[in-house]
Parts: C-alpha cells; sequence; structure tokens
C-alpha cells in the first residue's frame, strides 16, 4: 500500500483516482501531478516502483499544499473571519449557511436536525351568561 503525503493510497486503483485520497487533490490536480512526474495515467497504484511514489511525493511537497498543512490555512481563515466580524464570519459563528443559500428550507445540514417549537393552541373559552 503506497503511502504519500502522509495517507495510504489505495493499491488496487489507477493512480490518478487513488491521488483523490489526499486531502486537497481533486481530479484535475491528480492528472497534472501525474504529468509532472512522469508517470503514465492509467497504472495501478500497486504497480507504481518506490522511486516513482518517490517522485510523485516530491511533486506534491514541492508544489501544493495538502492535508494538514491545508486543513490548518482553511481553519485559520474561517478564524480570522470570525475575528473581524465580518458577514460570512458571523455566518459560521451562527452555524448557518456561508454562501447565500436559503434558509427558510433545506438548510438541514448546516443547521442540524429540526428543533421543533410548540405552536399556540386554540383554547376556547367557555362563557356563560
Amino acid at each position: 500500500m503506497p503511502r504519500i503525503s502522509g495517507v495510504d493510497i489505495p493499491p488496487n486503483k489507477r493512480i490518478e483516482f487513488s491521488l483523490r485520497y489526499i486531502h486537497g487533490i481533486g481530479p484535475k490536480l491528480a492528472l497534472d501531478i501525474l504529468k509532472e512526474a512522469e508517470i503514465e495515467v492509467g497504472a495501478k497504484a500497486k504497480d507504481l516502483t518506490e522511486e516513482e511514489v518517490a517522485r510523485i511525493g516530491g511533486v506534491i511537497e514541492r508544489n501544493y499544499q495538502v492535508e494538514g498543512q491545508l486543513r490548518r490555512t482553511v481553519q485559520s481563515n474561517i478564524a480570522r473571519l470570525k475575528d473581524i466580524r465580518c458577514y460570512r464570519g458571523m455566518r459560521h459563528r451562527a452555524h448557518l449557511p456561508v454562501r447565500g443559500q436559503r434558509t427558510r428550507t433545506n438548510a438541514r445540514t448546516r443547521k442540524g436536525p429540526r428543533k421543533t417549537v410548540a405552536g399556540k393552541k386554540g383554547v376556547k373559552e367557555l362563557t356563560r351568561g
């Protein structure tokens, strides 16, 4: 099982799909990395030599922010937004959608499970006269 940037990538998949298991690498970036490292696109991850794995790791380390470093950068950016109290920072603080989505419906992922609020029941007043 090859290990790149501190992540064990799946050995039985093609290398361009295996690289996507690293946080911060998507489809386009995976192909760019393989092109720069001069590795065939269709090769399986288990068939790579140690030298090829080292080349991929070197390219990633030199040119891209991935895994822990990327996560820290994103968290520090969010913390900065919260500190300066901008609109996006306030949305992060309130656990609401940040990018303009509606919240009247369909914000359940961000807001969490529904909190039912008891409504007023129609109380009939009996008047005797």
